[in-house]
């Protein structure tokens, strides 16, 4: 009985007593939200930050290592020559030394990995062949952009276009986005966990790139022309592998060696077909280059 009382004299809280505490718990989770948030955006300004600075580095190196250092008056020092040079032939033999069937880029492309602008090899192997046949004493870039060929207008590639596509070179932070894994046999965006699905994300006309470089990371995005292509990815450096792909829903259906800054050989493509293989990618009804997996393994047994 008096159990019963004591529940009769407790009252329910009040309409208003709920919307009170409705409130508190409203106004937590907005500061948490907010310090979340405000958590986020100082770690991605860090992350820009880095990358900024990266590219701002990696500019005044290869500024220096192509076109300031020239002087008439005062002539490079060996030293300087040597440093100069061994720093350019890094920018495009960047992994070599990990993999002995590493590919570095093409020759005509080279001159891009250095040009502190990253202007399309293409354009820059027209302006060079000119360079040549001047038979100037300037380097090239001097002559380019500061010496007697800085006015030149050549029209099977104007300078308008030289200097508008630009090859996007990815750093270390940027590279990341671009980055997919292999998991039960899909292609799994490593950031997002989204399976790749060129169809879907493709514009009309143009194709899905991809490289793996020496430490067997893989990395595909939607080609542009003049501003995003296979060299973009290692920022000039080696590659295992490269080419394009097609893929639906994770699952790969096509794929083959096809890249002008890198040339791939079908070695470099049976080093790729392996390495997916070894991951668990199901090849039987992957069409590489122009036969399907299935007989290009019976052809090369």
């Amino acid at each position: 009985m008096n159990q019963q009382m004591d529940l009769s004299n407790q009252t329910s809280p009040t309409s208003q007593e709920i919307d009170h505490e409705s409130t508190k718990a409203a106004v937590k989770l907005q500061k948490v939200y907010r310090s979340h948030r405000t958590r986020r955006r100082l770690a991605d300004s860090a992350v820009a930050a880095e990358e900024l600075w990266w590219q701002a580095i990696e500019y005044a190196r290869l500024n220096h290592s192509t076109t300031a250092f020239f002087n008439f008056i005062q002539p490079e020092k060996p030293s300087s020559r040597w440093s100069r040079i061994s720093w350019n032939a890094s920018k495009v033999g960047k992994g070599l030394v990990k993999d002995a069937k590493a590919q570095k880029l093409a020759f005509q492309h080279w001159i891009e990995a250095i040009d502190p602008r990253h202007r399309y090899g293409h354009n820059l192997s027209i302006y060079f062949d000119e360079w040549c046949r001047r038979e100037t004493q300037q380097p090239y870039f001097y002559w380019l952009d500061i010496g007697d060929g800085k006015t030149l207008d050549l029209d099977e590639c104007p300078r308008s276009r030289l200097h508008q596509e630009c090859i996007n070179y990815l750093g270390p932070q940027e590279r990341e986005c671009y980055e997919y894994i292999i998991v039960e046999g899909e292609f799994i965006h490593k950031q997002t966990g989204d399976a790749l699905d060129t169809n879907e994300q493709i514009n009309s006309g143009s194709k899905w790139i991809f490289v793996m470089s020496v430490s067997n990371k893989l990395y595909a995005g939607e080609k542009k022309k003049g501003m995003f292509h296979h060299s973009s990815f290692l920022a000039g450096g080696a590659t295992l592998a490269a080419g394009r792909l097609v893929a639906e829903r994770g699952k790969l259906k096509s794929v083959s060696a096809y890249s002008g800054h890198y040339r791939p050989t079908d070695e470099s493509l049976g080093i790729f077909l392996t390495f997916l293989q070894n991951s668990g990618v199901k090849l039987g009804d992957v069409k590489a280059g122009n036969f399907l997996c299935r007989e290009s393994t019976q052809q090369r047994r």
